[in-house]
Formats: C-alpha cells, sequence, structure tokens
C-alpha cells in the first residue's frame, strides 16, 4: 500500500520532523526525500507500525531513523530505539547515520554492538547510557542473556534487512528479542523481498502494520560503458583529478549526494586546473540555465551536480558521467548514467565505491541486470606516461607549426656562453613547463579494507554457532596490532610524528581499533602505524609526518568507541 496524500512532497521541510533533526539533514546539504523516505515517514511520526519493501540502498535507514529521532528523549538515559542488522557491516553504517542525523541532540549516545568486538567495550558503553543500539542478532541475545541489555524503556524496534536475517538462520534470536521488548513498542520491518517467513513474522509481531512498497523499476543501459573503482573516502579528490588527466573526455557530469559538496569539488578541480563549476538547488533558475550553457558552449568542461538540479540535463557533449557519491537509490543512479550516451553517442560512467558500500553497488548492479567492469585507480606510471605523451604532442605542434629560427639563436648562444649541452637546456626548459605537473608522482595507497569488506558476511557466518549466535571465541582469536618501541620515530624511509587523539582507556579504547579506525579512514598501511600509548582520557599515536590536510581534517571527524577522534599535534 502506498499513501497518495505524500505524492506531492518534495522537501524534508514537509515532513514535519522535529526541528533539530531537520536542522542537521539540511546542514548535510540533503535536498529532496527519497520515495521511501517520503512513504514511511509520516506513518512513523504518528506511532504506526510499518511494513516495508526496500532494495538496499534506497535511502531506508534515514527513512526509519529520522522519525524515530524526533521522538527521542535525551533525558532519558537508556535505549529508546534498537535496530537489528544481518551484518556488522550493515550495522556500523547505520549507527553512523544515526550520528549525523541527531548531530544536534545534546547528549545523544549511540552504541553499535556485534560480533568481534571485546565485550569489556560494549559493557562499558551500555553502563554509561545509550539512546539508541544498533547490532547484530546475535551479540543483541547475548547481552539480553547477561542482563546487560534492558529493552524496559524502549520505544522503537526496527528490523533492517530481515529476509537476510533469516537466511542467516536468525529467527529464533528474532523471536527472543521480539519477547523482549514491551508490548507498546512501535516496529518497523524492512525487507528487499517479501518471502512467507516475512509476511508470517509480520502478522504475528506488528499492529496493523502500514505496507510500503518501493517498486524497483529495472533499466537497460548496455549502450553505456560503466565501471567503478573502490576509493576511500579521504582519496575521492586524488583519484577523480588523475581519472580526469588519463581519460579522454568532451564533457563530464560529476554527481555528488549534497548542494555544498558541489561547491566544494568544484573548486578544489578548478584549483587543479580544470574547468569546473556546481549545480545545485540552491541556484535560481536563471543561474542554473546559464551554468548549463556554459557546459554546452564548451566555456566549461565540468559539472559537479546533485540529482535534483541534474533533473531534464540533455547536453550532447556529455561523455563521461561520474558517481562521486554513490546514489542511495538504482534508479537514481539510471538517471545519472543517462545523462551520458545522448543522441547515439557512446558514454561511459564512473562509480566511486568506498569499500564499505558493496552492497550498494550489488543493489545497482541486481536493479540493472548488468554486471559493473572494476578498475584500478589511476598508478602512478599512467600518469606519467599521460603527462609525458601530451608533453610531447604541445612540443611537436609548435615545432611544426610555429617560426623558431630566433629561439635557435638564443639556444646557440646559450650553449656557447656557459658550454652547456642543448639536452640540458631542453631538460631544464621541461622542467619548468612541468613543475606543476611532474612527471614523477607517488601511487595512491590502495584501500587495505576491501578484501576484509568483500569477506564480511563470510566472516559472519564463520562467527556462528548452530542458532546464529556470535561465538566469545571471536573476541579472544582477534589478532592484536604489532606496536613499536617508543622512540622509534621512522619506518624504513617514512619519518613519524607524534598525534593526539581524543579517546582514551576510559573509554575502553584497544591498539586494535585505534589502528583499524585510521588504517580505514586514511587509507594508510597498518605498517605506518607506530608506537600507540593509550592514557586515561586520550591516547598518542606515531603516524607518518607531513599528513595531508583532507586527510587529517577527514581523520578529526572518525569515531572510535562513540567518540571523534579529534585529532591534533601532539
Amino acid at each position: 500500500m502506498t499513501d497518495k496524500s505524500t505524492d506531492s512532497i518534495g522537501s524534508f521541510e514537509q515532513l514535519n520532523l522535529a526541528k533539530p533533526i531537520l536542522d542537521a539533514v539540511k546542514k548535510q546539504g540533503y535536498e529532496t526525500p527519497s520515495p521511501v523516505q517520503v512513504q514511511c515517514i509520516p506513518h512513523l511520526l504518528a506511532g504506526k507500525d510499518i511494513l516495508g519493501q526496500a532494495q538496499t540502498g534506497t535511502g531506508k535507514t534515514a527513512a526509519f531513523a529520522l522519525p524515530l529521532l524526533s521522538h527521542l528523549d535525551a533525558k532519558i538515559k537508556a535505549p529508546q530505539i534498537l535496530v537489528l542488522a544481518p551484518t556488522r557491516e550493515l550495522a556500523l553504517q547505520v549507527s553512523e547515520s544515526f550520528q549525523d542525523y541527531a548531530a544536534n541532540l545534546k547528549g545523544f549516545h549511540i552504541l553499535p554492538i556485534y560480533g568481534g568486538q571485546s565485550f569489556t567495550i560494549q559493557l562499558k558503553s551500555l553502563k554509561r547510557g545509550a539512546h539508541v543500539i544498533v547490532g547484530t542478532p546475535g551479540r543483541v541475545i547475548d547481552h539480553l542473556r547477561r542482563g546487560t541489555l534492558k529493552l524496559d524503556q524502549l520505544k522503537a524496534f526496527v528490523l533492517d534487512e530481515a529476509d537476510e536475517m533469516l537466511n542467516m538462520g536468525f529467527l529464533e534470536d528474532i523471536d527472543t528479542v521480539f519477547d523482549a521488548i514491551p508490548d507498546d513498542c512501535q516496529i518497523a520491518l524492512f525487507s528487499a523481498t517479501m518471502p512467507k517467513r516475512i509476511i508470517n513474522v509480520a502478522r504475528q509481531r506488528l499492529k496493523d502494520p502500514v505496507e510500503i512498497r518501493i517498486k524497483n523499476k529495472t533499466a537497460t543501459v548496455a549502450a553505456i560503458k560503466q565501471k567503478y573503482c573502490i576509493v576511500s573516502h579521504p582519496q575521492k579528490m586524488a583519484v577523480l583529478t588523475r581519472l580526469l588527466e588519463v581519460e579522454d573526455f568532451d564533457g563530464m557530469v560529476i554527481f555528488t549526494k549534497t548542494k555544498n559538496s558541489t561547491a566544494e569539488v568544484a573548486d578544489k578541480l578548478n584549483a587543479h586546473g580544470f574547468r569546473a563549476d556546481a549545480l545545485n538547488g540552491d541556484m535560481n533558475q536563471q543561474a542554473r540555465e546559464r551554468t548549463v550553457e556554459n557546459l554546452k558552449k564548451g566555456r566549461i568542461d565540468v559539472l559537479v551536480a546533485t540529482d535534483v538540479a541534474a533533473r531534464g540535463l540533455d547536453v550532447e557533449r556529455i561523455s563521461h558521467v561520474v558517481n562521486y557519491d554513490i546514489p542511495y537509490d538504482p534508479e537514481a543512479y539510471v538517471h545519472r548514467i543517462g545523462r551520458t550516451g545522448r543522441a547515439g553517442r557512446e558514454g561511459t560512467a564512473l562509480l566511486f565505491i568506498q569499500p564499505r558500500e558493496r552492497r550498494l553497488l550489488s543493489a545497482i548492479e541486481k536493479s540493472t541486470r548488468q554486471k559493473i567492469e572494476q578498475i584500478e585507480m589511476p598508478t602512478a606510471g599512467d600518469l606519467k606516461q599521460r603527462r609525458i605523451d601530451q608533453f610531447s604532442q604541445r612540443i611537436l605542434g609548435i615545432i611544426a607549426e610555429k617560426e623558431l629560427d630566433i629561439y635557435h639563436g638564443v639556444i646557440n648562444k646559450l650553449m656557447h656562453d656557459h658550454e652547456i649541452t642543448s639536452l640540458d637546456i631542453a631538460a631544464a626548459l621541461t622542467w619548468s613547463i612541468q613543475k606543476d605537473r611532474p612527471f614523477v608522482v607517488k601511487d595512491l595507497p590502495t584501500p587495505k579494507e576491501s578484501k576484509r569488506q568483500r569477506n564480511t558476511d563470510s566472516r559472519e557466518r564463520r562467527g556462528r554457532d548452530g542458532r546464529g549466535r556470535d561465538r566469545d571465541s571471536n573476541d579472544r582469536k582477534e589478532s592484536k596490532p604489532r606496536r613499536r618501541k617508543p622512540g622509534d620515530k621512522q619506518v624504513g624511509d617514512v619519518k613519524l610524528e607524534t598525534f593526539r587523539i581524543a579517546v582514551g582507556r576510559d573509554d575502553g579504547v584497544t591498539p586494535r581499533e585505534i589502528v583499524g579506525a585510521i588504517a580505514n579512514e586514511a587509507g594508510l598501511e597498518g605498517k605506518l602505524i607506530g608506537h600507540i600509548d593509550i592514557q586515561k582520557d586520550h591516547s598518542l599515536v606515531d603516524l607518518p609526518e607531513g599528513m595531508p590536510k583532507d586527510i587529517f581534517k577527514h581523520l578529526q571527524k572518525v569515531r572510535v568507541c562513540g567518540k571523534t577522534l579529534n585529532i591534533k599535534s601532539d
């Protein structure tokens, strides 16, 4: 069932969310709610149970997080919202989304609990009090049986990707959780498919639920070459600029999630020498039309846009589309890449995937019924050869087209007066021309977590007993990170410096969490992380000297054990 009264909703302001939640959404730059958000939010705000059928990547996390947070009472230091997710990967993603949406709720705490993390850390966090719990079924059951997780004040219970949880053998655990929640608890069940087992659970446990189905339209995009690249968040701009150098393109549209990021990406591209401009919902119609006209006429080559701003965009010279941020909806992906390949021309679509977003990639491939080809990040060798080729063509063009006699005389005199060769002069001139785009560059680090992410589901299954519970042995068997001796300030040729992070012994942090967070988010090899000194309310960690500003800025916002690192030089 869908509610026709929601058809006219075109902005988050129309959804009657609590002001702190709405302000957080606005700050992130999101412009319009997705179909599943439009359908679900009003009913959840009204306190109704929901039975929703929606694919991964349709924006359903915000569909239940925004309305449930709108009713949350931060003064009550007890779990009020519980979300069950099939894997630790999804649990962490949902936790991060809740944290973003609750940014304006003072004293808000959220706790992800899952197998593979120490019970000690989770117990300390539970004792401090958490308003929202996001966990895998096995670990939630373990805490319920130990009496360390109390649900007597729970207001809402969400089952995310219920069909996958049942496929993984969690039916008994789900029933146990249902038995533990209050009778008046609001329930939202989301599933990509609706097999009989899901329907039975809904009939037994949900109270007169509103049924919402988001249709998954299959689209054909065979005429467009589709590729994806695994990129960690801090690497995105570096990879983008390299791709723009090595790819032959005419016009390009780059899609980002928020209107704030369109201007940010466009500014950085201009700083790198590309002619780019932003297109977003904050611009009036006249400014939008002028920007699109500039793309058509070749005054700019790159347009950085949001989905809303790019609706109906039809520019024949667009040869490439880049999904800088993966869209939450497979249909949005199809719409985006449809901006290229116009008028019978060939088109190329590039998709940036963070390692934790592989599930969204699978949803897109399932929706389009096409496999997307993986490509590697452009290497230092690729960039070197491209720059040498461009330089060579430039020189050969000048030799063929320009009158150079006067310059021959200058060079001959320089050689004679200073006893240097023409090769030395040519090399010096080459350096002068290419100093801002040197031939020799460093390779970008490969996101090290990608292999782990590919095996997340299989590890979840291996880490459970016959009834799907997490085994405590997982915690004991996890290897500890190697720690260097204090005072060792160099790894090979890499010099280290000491940084201070705002998470310490009182937060239950261990070296493993610190290494994992920094290595994953900064795209840094674990061997380049030096000595770690965990103190009462902070920790000291040795990292490579001269860390890039964008990575440093990103690490400041990374969360470990529920706290931001707030990293700074010691």
